[in-house]
């Protein structure tokens, strides 16, 4: 080509190159500045604001805002330092007030920590949370009709933020159906304050079959959680024992034109996280708050422990088995309804022993889950439940409801505090105080099998075992099998209707939902039918074909599980396990 041509052709290009710079001048540049809440812009690609608790409250949280915060029960991914600046400048009168408080799994201590700093008057006027026994400080004000409160299913709450983030109408499906959350019974609503606040769920009807509707709710401040954090936000959560929802709740936050303030262990340079570990994008991310170590806990009763977060694995003989009692020996007879390489749930309570009784039993192939993503492992109890130790993976919790929520569980083992004679279970609430209903419903109404495990009384109860027996030395002074539930957070007809099996364990006696109702099927030894149990109760059980519970139970030795007599096909549960394991 001749040089002048090419001449020619240069400037021509670089015209064309000057002339585009020129127009993209003139107008904004979507990837560098979105708009934000009250007219501000906010940079996506600018690096997040490196504040104090206190600051970042100030400056990102505004009275009447919709805040939703991270974290699983017992102080699992929860910003403990932002909570405690939130409820300091509160009761030091510098706000904020009335604030919309939108959680999924309850976060506490029972005590003073996690979601009860949020229990100063004033500090919210509405709270919509999937589990409250933890925070009773914000249970208080809820029964005193000082904030108006509401309690949905958690699964529902975790899968809400992404369909918030989506732009979607909201969540619909037949979670909560049957329910104290079903609009025909009490809508979810906890107090007279929320009944005048309007509705948080809508029975609706879709082809025909009954679902319930799940409005979205916008979200203006999502207060969070993490290990690490670069300089542009990028937040890995490789030390934290779950993940819960934060990626969703940051992006429901973004999406509704929000904020995103995340708590951190430390804020390093950027490139210095392995890509692979972050969980958390920086451009959803406002504020970053470097907490210290007490703040920062990955539970309530553990500083850190590597087995948590899948770091290291722990020898299952190094698990302390459960002393000999009510929670051993229910939690033995329910560990018998376990099967090879089953999917299972275990709730929060006297539940979590079956854990312990089968790690105590060599029952490794059993696949436990919890519903906030571990999968595998044994979950851990007491002020570290919700972590788990030698799992295969951790999920996001939304995506383990999305499975057990299709019928993923095989069976699901939950706490038994309130029954009656329809099958009907609570474990929400008893006079003023609330629990909440957590995880249990939408693991209860979609399990294959349910298997509810408490004592028969409550209030004092005293048993002993020995040789194969059952004593009962004192009788507890509150009757839990009664006329009728306080509150239906276990629909018995609705799991009739969908041919659900479900059992009742306690330390004494096994009862089975039937369409005839709850039936008596099994009776510890020792124990008397008519003193010991129909006394005890207010509605008279279906007696029928009524069996002795095995006696193994009662012993101090193992009960040998892994190697127990042959079933009808044969096989030990040993040798189950391999075919299961290995196709042999």
């Amino acid at each position: 080509m001749q040089p002048i041509k090419l001449f020619i052709l240069q400037m021509y290009f670089l015209c064309r190159i000057l002339s585009a710079t020129a127009r993209a001048a003139d107008q904004p540049n979507p990837c560098r500045l979105l708009p934000g809440r009250n007219g501000e812009r906010k940079g996506s690609a600018d690096m997040p604001k490196i504040l104090s608790a206190h600051d970042a409250v100030r400056q990102y949280i505004h009275d009447g805002d919709t805040v939703t915060f991270g974290g699983f029960a017992s102080g699992l991914m929860h910003p403990e330092s932002i909570l405690r600046a939130l409820e300091e400048r509160a009761r030091n009168g510098e706000g904020p007030h009335g604030l919309t408080a939108l959680y999924a799994a309850g976060q506490g201590d029972s005590d003073s920590r996690g979601l009860n700093h949020l229990g100063v008057e004033g500090l919210c006027r509405r709270v919509i949370g999937g589990h409250w026994g933890l925070s009773p400080k914000l249970g208080r004000l809820c029964a005193e009709n000082k904030l108006a409160g509401s309690n949905l299913p958690q699964g529902v709450i975790a899968q809400l933020f992404r369909d918030i983030a989506a732009g979607k109408p909201g969540v619909i499906t037949h979670v909560g159906l049957g329910t104290f959350v079903d609009p025909r019974l009490e809508g979810g609503k906890l107090n007279d304050a929320a009944r005048a606040a309007g509705d948080v769920v809508k029975l609706i009807e879709l082809e025909g079959e009954e679902k319930l509707f799940y409005p979205a709710i916008p979200i203006q401040v999502a207060i969070l959680r993490a290990s690490y954090a670069d300089t542009r936000g990028n937040c890995t959560f490789q030390r934290e024992g779950v993940y819960a929802e934060a990626l969703a709740q940051a992006q429901a936050a973004h999406n509704s034109g929000g904020r995103v303030i995340v708590q951190v262990e430390k804020v390093v340079s950027y490139g210095c996280l392995d890509a692979r570990l972050i969980r958390l994008p920086g451009i959803y991310v406002d504020a970053l708050v470097v907490a210290r170590p007490e703040n920062h806990m990955q539970t309530f009763g553990t500083q850190y422990d590597p087995a948590f977060s899948g770091e290291i694995r722990t020898p299952l003989n190094a698990l302390s088995p459960l002393p000999m009692g009510t929670r051993k020996i229910i939690a033995r007879r329910a560990a018998m309804e376990l099967t090879p390489c089953a999917v299972t749930n275990l709730g929060i309570g006297m539940p979590e022993g079956v854990a312990s009784v089968a790690a105590e039993e060599g029952l490794e192939s059993m696949v436990l889950t919890t519903e906030v993503g571990a999968v595998g492992g044994v979950p851990a109890g007491g002020m570290d439940f919700g972590a788990a130790t030698n799992v295969d993976c951790i999920l996001e919790q939304p995506v383990q409801f999305d499975f057990y929520d299709g019928g993923g569980l095989d069976t699901a083992f939950l706490g038994l505090a309130q029954m009656d004679g329809d099958g009907n279970v609570n474990v929400s609430k008893f006079g003023p105080k609330i629990a909440g209903c957590g995880g249990f419903i939408n693991i209860t109404q979609n399990a294959k099998k349910v298997v509810y495990c408490g004592t028969f009384t409550a209030g004092g109860l005293e048993v002993s075992a020995a040789d194969g027996t059952l004593k009962l030395l004192r009788e507890g002074k509150v009757k839990k099998l009664v006329r009728q539930v306080e509150q239906v957070t276990f629909a018995g007809r609705y799991a009739i209707k969908h041919n659900q099996p479900v059992l009742y364990i306690t330390e004494r006696a096994v009862f089975a939902l039937t369409p005839e109702g709850v039936a008596l099927k099994e009776v510890a030894p020792g124990v008397d039918i008519q003193r010991d149990i129909l006394d005890q109760m207010e509605f008279t059980p279906v007696i029928t074909d009524v069996t002795t519970m095995d006696s193994r139970i009662f012993r101090e030795e193992r009960m040998g599980l892994a190697q127990q007599n042959p079933s009808s096909s044969g096989t030990t549960q040993e040798q189950e396990v391999k075919q299961c394991l290995f196709g042999k």
